[in-house]
């Protein structure tokens, strides 16, 4: 039986990031993908022109639709827009107890649009990654849920400690926000810190990277990988889809999702930093 699993995310019309750009990511890597839609934008490669939220109830009626007739493995989190759609998913999340909770802590679009209301970010904190088994922020989501800046690598080791210690297991703190030769994301758990490179790609088509990066990680969790493995393999999705990006629409366009048909040569590379013998 193929993995199912879930996405609780807003939809991009656009058609490059949130629900969308999971489902195409689950597809891609043969799991069975549903979906509960928190908001619906109006947006495109040049922006987000309008976000529209679903009620609490509805959201809360999705995941227990789709919980009561599929077995979900693993679940990953997207745009939650407030405190209010937050908290509601959190409590749904501790109801249902899913092996894997992959929170996406989405916060800004790629063309610089709030996707998240800044007194969400305390319920973000407190309500809902006490719920996740991994998140994953980019540097500036990170500084924002760790409280501080990140400037070194020293800052970003500092900086995964404080979100470990707001109850989530894992946490990835992405690169592609630095201006190194390389995208490293630094990678915290209770047993091993490693980084995961790869070759930075110049291009502005970039639009969904972090929705399809943590679609992938939770497709590649869901079917029983180790958090190293499922690592590599996500990251080596999303490389592949900017390396063969599309060239579509007038701003930041979208990864392409099928990019990993194109190129099958690994360019991953691992840096363990810690580990314990109970991986």
């Amino acid at each position: 039986m193929r993995p199912q699993v879930l996405t609780i995310a807003g939809s991009d019309s656009g058609g490059g990031a949130g629900i969308q750009a999971d489902l195409k990511t689950f597809q891609e890597l043969g799991v069975f993908g549903t979906s509960v839609l928190t908001a619906i934008t109006a947006q495109n490669t040049l922006g987000v022109h309008g976000i529209e939220a679903i009620s609490t109830e509805m959201i809360i009626q999705q995941i227990d639709a789709v919980v009561d007739d599929f077995n979900i493995t693993a679940c990953k989190t997207g745009m939650l827009v407030d405190a209010e759609r937050i908290e509601a998913v959190a409590v749904a999340l501790e109801r249902h107890r899913f092996q894997h909770v992959v929170v996406d802590p989405v916060m800004v679009a790629k063309g610089g649009a709030s996707l998240l209301q800044v007194s969400a970010v305390e319920a973000l904190r407190t309500k809902l990654l006490p719920q996740a088994t991994i998140v994953t922020p980019n540097i500036p989501e990170a500084e924002v849920l760790a409280g501080m800046e990140i400037r070194t690598e020293a800052d970003r080791m500092k900086a995964a400690q404080a979100i470990r210690a707001l109850g989530v297991d894992t946490v990835i703190i992405k690169g592609g926000h630095t201006n190194d030769v390389e995208a490293v994301d630094l990678i915290m758990s209770e047993t091993e810190t490693f980084c995961v490179k790869a070759p930075r790609i110049q291009t502005k088509d970039t639009h969904g990277t972090g929705c399809t990066f943590s679609a992938a990680l939770t497709a590649e969790l869901a079917y029983g990988k180790t958090l190293r493995q499922a690592v590599v393999d996500a990251k080596q999705f999303i490389h592949q889809a900017i390396a063969h990006g599309l060239s579509i629409g007038q701003g930041h366009g979208p990864t392409n999702h099928w990019g990993h048909r194109l190129a099958k040569e690994e360019v991953i590379t691992v840096d363990v930093l810690y580990e314990t013998s109970a991986r």
